[in-house]
């Protein structure tokens, strides 16, 4: 049996084929060394006498929203995982829940307020998450600050953390959809135990690993 192709079919397969070379060159080209990383700047034995009463996530409207099905989108706030809408509020949705958690173990005397401003907020789009394997980051950065609940006064300075984490891919994303591991769970489990950490109420999570993408 011969099998007879079209010119524009043919022309259609080199150019997905390409679309995909590219996003491969694209993902592997960015830096391959991604940290969870901050400052040393809160004591366990000074933060043990707090108590977070308030969470404070800022999202500024002024961080770039894409919502291109490529690759690699250029925009400070990449989300997928609910429907499109309010991408700013539904960022502070997910931080704000894990920053509360994260926060839980103080159980201190005095009311400290948490403050939190987001930077980045970059996990898969859609054809990453379907089309490649063992590949991408989930980049998220943001800064924290700890008041006094009372005068406002700061405890800690405005300190800038990364939490990077190994974002899912191909069938790496369907198992652990399958486990109930979705981004958003995933992505709300690791910032709450970086915040943890940050705050000296638990273990601390900062290293670095390597891995193609953004």
């Amino acid at each position: 049996m011969t099998t007879q192709t079209s010119p524009d079919g043919g022309i259609r397969r080199m150019a997905t084929g390409a679309a995909l070379l590219l996003g491969l060159t694209v993902l592997s080209g960015c830096a391959s060394q991604w940290h969870t990383d901050y400052a040393d700047v809160v004591g366990p034995d000074v933060s043990r006498g707090w108590r977070v009463t308030e969470v404070a996530v800022t999202v500024p409207e002024t961080l770039t929203v894409s919502e291109a099905n490529s690759f690699a989108p250029q925009a400070d706030i990449v989300w997928r995982e609910e429907p499109r809408g309010n991408r700013h509020a539904q960022v502070d949705r997910i931080i704000s829940e894990a920053a509360r958690k994260g926060s839980a173990g103080l159980r201190g005397q005095r009311p400290v307020t948490l403050d939190i401003e987001v930077a980045q907020f970059h996990a898969l789009t859609e054809k990453t998450r379907t089309r490649l394997s063992h590949s991408g980051v989930h980049n998220i950065t943001f800064t924290a600050q700890v008041r006094d609940a009372r005068t406002g006064a700061p405890l800690t300075p405005r300190d800038r953390i990364e939490a990077d984490l190994i974002a899912y891919s191909g069938q790496d994303a369907r198992e652990a959809e399958a486990r109930g591991e979705t981004q958003r769970v995933r992505i709300v489990d690791h910032v709450s135990r970086v915040v943890a950490g940050w705050l000296g109420a638990g273990p601390d999570p900062r290293g670095s690993f390597r891995r193609r993408g953004r």
